[in-house]
């Protein structure tokens, strides 16, 4: 059963509480139009959604009940109890309906034609016809408990029939006596004793609400007519009955949702909050004390408040689907404006997100959603010039990358004009022509995002008034997004939102620059760089701008100190101090700064009013110990700096771009024995310290309870004595939703070096030896390990490969493209080590850019699932182009069955490979390089 219908069922069920009040209200002040009026909307909105479900028996009572209401409302029909009584044998059908669609996932087969005449015949003033008996249940029959004989529940004289007690205790009306007995007179035995009883004991249950003789609006003459009309209350009770047992059944979707006040959750939410200040707090007071007796309940404390976080976060989640509910309306309105043929397209409609962020978008995909649609759809009649299908598409797409969420609103249209933008840029003044002239094609792009900026004709009510992208950017923004723009002549843009998932209390990272302490979110933070005269890595002046050279890449770099105005004591380009390397959208920049602490996770607060103006700053927050501090915004920051500075480099970094310098960053370590062991830093979440007492034994392996997970821990070499209390450290790895740790004795030390591989290993998790820093190291395959802890993190059982290939020769070049970063950083210091010279790409789009810059490679490995263009569309690129058409591909897959592998091969892969047999791939590798010989 979906979300869809559990909101419905939950709804229904509901309003179904509520008309059972408001029609006995009804029935004692029938002149109430509001009341009747506020029925009628109810009995609407059933109807109405379950046509929306395709739920046609219960669409069919719902709409005779309504046309009664109706005919109530306009005055043609004057309401009594009689007819009261039939829509209430309305309502109980609906209940029974829902309850049966509750419990088997759909409609229950049976037939309403009887109540639905009923109805209907009330509805026109005609007289109704009893409903026929319904049919006996052996099964009730034989369960229930024998009846007390009818004739001990008449009085002498045919006076009043005194109270009877059931087998259960409950008192049986008098008047239900008497119907029962004159069932029984009219000579109709079908209904048995037993059927009886329940009937007794269910008027009995709900002996508040006042049956009526029958429910005709004229009661029918004839003998027959007491018994059958005994026959049709009966098969309502035992409805009601049947409906009672349904209501005792545990797992019911009505009974297990409750409808909460936003406000409710916004103020539990603040309370949240400040339990996160003084948990804080309280840690800041207990890290002074080596020995401290707070210690154990303080970190239960933190676990308690951070899943109690992680609860109230998700009553706040919502699918962004709730913010497109208008969107296909407003593309059919456009397509009829516009007299072009349109298709909205939504996928990912239930990824979720925080409400208070989804009401932020909801404006922004407006306007993107109509921009597409108005400039980037053609005419049908052009679009088939073009050879495209006349009807255009937009499509919607939402999905989850990090704790980012990422909204793509792309079309299948003409793309940007340059030269359009251009003329237009230069005609309206916005920018001059020289410096257009020494703009690329993508910096042109950009100018859709200026205010006031607009390629529109004529202004129309959709488009052409000069507002719209801007807005988007400046709103996307504001709540710590980035709106990214890619577009191609004649086949469409797409327009990416990167948005948090909530505002409300992130990670950050705590930095001091000129005696003030600063929160940076740590979404944003790609790394940590330190710089000192005497170390690894150097800053340079172009164009009077400082940029950090960072694995042959150019970062430029912005000082906190002048971006504030705070006390510098030594120049950007020879002193000592942090880099903290920040990416907003594609774009990537270096914020100085003196001193680095720790991540924390912070409850952010608005600005001040007097602050707002400041555009560095998106919140504030209080720590700790108690200090108040300023949140930066990256974004603020990059439109600081200017498009100048984050350009200046551009050329070069795009013809670096993805391209390793055979240096690798490592973490080196000593684990199981005093041999070091080093693991790509790139792999590395988290660097954490457990207390050795909080190690438990699950499913035969030692896990610890881990941001609301249960971390499996794995130990390399000799195991630890988890028995001898202490703490250790331990390495976090993580892909999407799940952890594993690598226990380590000690971290040694993070260092930046070229890989040169001097012994290859035969041993199981160990790729090889390195001499790192003048000493011997084993490289850890830690993917060995971390398939023990998850048999399936790379969608499969890790299986030897049979052998490892030999080294390939070092002016190898080679192609990794995949959309997990993940993997990316696990498998290229991998192929580096082999003498590959790496080029990634994070998806099928970027690689074929790096072909339109003229990137030669001489292999290439792609995935299969990605976003976007996918790796069989990629692999058909390729092939479709001289330029790399020659060049060997193999694909990777966590999917690897006969039909993927035919698919491969047809679209141009030599080789398929699952992803979890890496050790083959390896293999592969060398073996194709081999077969095409020179050629590659």
């Amino acid at each position: 059963m979906d979300d869809l219908m559990r909101d419905f069922l939950a709804e229904t069920t509901e309003s179904l509480a509520i008309l059972d009040v408001e029609l006995v209200k009804f029935e004692k002040t029938p002149d109430d139009v509001d009341i009747l009026m506020n029925i009628f909307r109810l009995v609407h909105t059933i109807k109405g959604t379950c046509g929306f479900l395709g739920l046609s028996r219960l669409e069919k009572v719902a709409h005779a009940g309504e046309d009664v209401l109706g005919r109530f409302r306009d005055g043609a029909l004057q309401p009594n109890a009689a007819a009261v009584s039939l829509i209430l044998a309305c309502i109980d059908r609906i209940r029974e309906i829902i309850a049966g669609l509750e419990q088997a996932g759909s409609e229950p087969a049976g037939s309403d034609a009887a109540l639905i005449d009923q109805l209907h015949a009330l509805a026109a003033g005609e007289p109704v016809v009893p409903a026929a008996p319904p049919s006996v249940e052996p099964a009730v029959a034989t369960s229930a408990p024998q009846a007390a004989p009818p004739e001990a529940t008449h009085t002498e004289g045919g006076g009043a029939a005194a109270p009877v007690m059931a087998e259960d205790g409950f008192p049986m009306a008098a008047e239900m006596v008497a119907e029962v007995a004159a069932a029984l007179a009219a000579g109709d035995k079908a209904a048995s004793d037993a059927e009886i009883l329940a009937d007794c004991r269910s008027e009995a249950e709900n002996a508040d609400m006042e049956r009526p003789d029958d429910y005709g609006v004229a009661a029918t003459e004839g003998p027959a007519a007491p018994a059958t009309a005994a026959y049709a209350g009966a098969e309502r009770r035992a409805g009601a009955d049947r409906r009672s047992g349904d209501d005792r059944r545990e797992g019911s979707a009505s009974s297990q949702s409750i409808r909460v006040s936003v406000d409710v959750l916004e103020t539990l939410m603040t309370m949240v909050s400040e339990l996160v200040l003084t948990r804080n707090n309280l840690l800041q007071m207990v890290r002074g004390r080596d020995d401290s007796e707070f210690a154990e309940p303080l970190q239960r404390l933190s676990l308690i408040t951070t899943d109690l976080q992680e609860g109230v976060m998700k009553t706040r989640m919502q699918p962004v689907g709730n913010a497109w509910a208008k969107l296909p309306r407003i593309v059919r309105d456009l397509a009829t404006e516009t007299g072009k043929k349109l298709d909205l397209q939504m996928i990912g409609a239930e990824t979720e997100l925080d409400r208070q962020v989804l009401e932020l978008i909801k404006d922004p995909l407006t306007h993107m959603v109509r921009n597409s649609a108005d400039h980037g759809i053609e005419m049908p009649d052009e679009r088939i010039k073009a050879g495209k299908p006349e009807t255009g598409t937009v499509t919607l797409r939402a999905f989850h990358e990090g704790g980012h969420i990422i909204i793509e609103v792309s079309d299948d249209g003409r793309g940007l004009n340059i030269r359009k933008i251009r003329r237009k840029a230069a005609d309206s003044g916005l920018i001059g022509e020289a410096e257009l002239d020494g703009m690329s094609d993508a910096q042109v792009q950009q100018l859709i995002f200026r205010a006031g900026f607009s390629t529109a004709d004529k202004v129309t009510n959709v488009s052409g008034r000069g507002v719209g992208m801007d807005v988007v950017k400046t709103n996307i923004e504001k709540i710590g997004g980035t709106v990214e723009l890619k577009s191609t002549s004649g086949n469409g843009s797409v327009f990416s939102i990167k948005i948090p998932l909530t505002l409300a209390i992130v990670s950050a990272l705590i930095v001091e620059c000129g005696g003030e302490r600063f929160a940076v979110p740590q979404l944003s933070v790609r790394e940590l760089v330190r710089v000192s005269p005497s170390g690894e890595h150097s800053v340079e002046v172009i164009n009077d701008s400082p940029v950090l050279r960072l694995r042959n890449s150019l970062l430029p770099l912005v000082s906190l100190h002048g971006l504030l105005g705070l006390e510098q004591h030594s120049k950007i380009t020879d002193g000592d101090f942090f880099v903290v390397v920040t990416q907003v959208g594609t774009q990537n920049f270096g914020v100085v700064v003196d001193q680095v602490f720790d991540t924390e996770e912070i409850v952010v607060k608005p600005v001040a009013r007097m602050l707002r103006k400041i555009p560095f700053y998106s919140g504030n927050t209080i720590l700790g110990d108690g200090s108040v501090i300023m949140i930066l915004d990256p974004n603020g920051i990059a439109t600081a700096i200017g498009q100048a500075a984050l350009t200046t480099t551009t050329e070069e970094t795009a013809a670096a771009a993805h391209q390793t310098d055979q240096r690798s960053s490592l973490i080196v370590f000593r684990a199981g024995g005093e041999e070091r062991k080093a693991v790509p830093m790139a792999l590395v979440a988290r660097l954490e310290s457990i207390d050795l007492a909080t190690v438990e034994r699950a499913n035969d392996r030692h896990v610890v309870q881990y941001r609301g997970h249960l971390m499996p821990l794995v130990h390399l070499g000799r195991e630890p004595d988890w028995s001898s209390g202490g703490t250790r450290s331990v390495l976090v790895f993580s892909d999407q939703e799940r952890y594993a740790g690598v226990v380590v004795d000690e971290i040694i030390d993070i260092i930046e070096q070229r890989l040169e591989m001097g012994l290859s290993s035969e041993r199981e998790g160990i790729l090889g030896t390195a001499v790192i820093h003048g000493k011997a190291t084993d490289l850890v395959d830690i993917a060995y390990h971390l398939t023990r802890a998850f048999s399936d993190w790379f969608g499969g059982t890790e299986e030897d490969g049979g052998g490892r290939p030999a080294q390939a020769n070092r002016s190898r070049r080679l192609l990794l493209v995949d959309d997990s970063p993940f993997f990316l950083n696990l498998l290229t210091p991998q192929l580096a080590v082999l003498g590959f010279e790496v080029t990634t790409a994070e998806s099928a789009e970027q690689a074929l850019s790096l072909r339109d810059r003229g990137v030669r490679v001489d292999l290439i490995v792609s995935d299969i699932e990605m976003p976007g263009m996918n790796g069989f569309e990629f692999a058909q690129a390729v092939m479709s182009d001289d330029r790399w058409q020659q060049v060997p591909m193999i694909a990777l897959s966590s999917h690897a069955t006969k039909a993927y592998r035919e698919r491969g091969k047809q679209a141009g892969f030599l080789e398929y490979v699952p992803k979890a047999r890496r050790q083959d791939l390896l293999r592969i590798l060398n073996q194709t390089l081999e077969d095409v010989g020179e050629a590659a």
